[in-house]
C-alpha cells in the first residue's frame, strides 16, 4: 500500500503542477494584456493621422478614396491581431495540456506499479482476478491515448481552418478594396 513518504511527494507533485499551471495562466494573461495595449496605441495613433488627413480633404472623391484606402490595412490588422490572440492561446493551452498529459502519465506508472505490486502480494488462486486489474489498466490507458490523440487532431483541424478564414478574410478584403479604387 501507499506510505506516507508516497503520499506526501503525490501532493507536493501536485502543488507544483498546479503553482507552474497558475503561473502559465499568468503568463498568457499578460501577454494579451500586452496585446491589448499594443494595438489600443497603434490604432490611436492611426486614428489621429487618419482625422489629419481626413481634415486636409479637399473633396468628396478625395474622402472616398482615403477611407478605401484604410480598409485593407485595417483589416490586414484585425487578421494579425486575431492571429497573436490564437498564437498566446494555443501556446497556454498546450502547456496546461502537456502538464495534464505528464499528470497523467505519472498517474498510470503509479498505478501499474501499485497492480504489479498486487499481484506479487496476492494470495494462491486470484491470478484471474489480477489479470482483470491489469487488463482494466491497460484500456483505460489506451482509452486515454485515444482521448490525447483525438483532442490533438481536433486542435491540428481547428488551427488549419483558423488559418484558411484568415487566409481567405484577407484575400476577400484585397480583393474587395482593390475593386474600390
Amino acid at each position: 500500500m501507499l506510505t506516507v513518504e508516497q503520499v506526501v511527494a503525490s501532493h507536493k507533485s501536485n502543488m507544483e503542477t498546479l503553482f507552474g499551471l497558475t503561473s502559465k495562466a499568468f503568463e498568457g494573461v499578460e501577454k494579451i494584456v500586452e496585446l491589448n495595449l499594443a494595438a489600443s496605441k497603434a490604432a490611436l495613433s492611426e486614428v489621429s493621422a487618419h482625422t489629419q488627413t481626413a481634415l486636409s480633404v479637399k473633396d468628396a472623391q478625395e474622402l472616398l478614396a482615403l477611407q478605401s484606402g484604410l480598409l485593407q490595412p485595417l483589416a490586414e490588422k484585425a487578421a494579425s491581431y486575431s492571429r497573436h490572440l490564437y498564437d498566446i492561446a494555443s501556446g497556454t493551452g498546450a502547456e496546461f495540456t502537456k502538464a495534464v498529459e505528464a499528470q497523467a502519465a505519472d498517474a498510470q506508472h503509479k498505478i501499474a506499479s501499485l497492480v504489479d505490486s498486487a499481484a506479487k502480494n496476492a494470495p494462491a488462486g486470484s491470478e484471474s482476478t489480477v489479470a482483470v486489474m491489469k487488463s482494466a489498466v491497460s484500456a483505460a490507458n489506451n482509452a486515454l491515448e485515444s482521448i490525447q490523440k483525438a483532442v490533438k487532431q481536433a486542435t491540428d483541424v481547428a488551427e488549419a481552418n483558423f488559418n484558411a478564414v484568415a487566409a481567405s478574410a484577407s484575400t476577400a478584403t484585397k480583393a474587395a478594396s482593390g475593386k474600390k479604387r
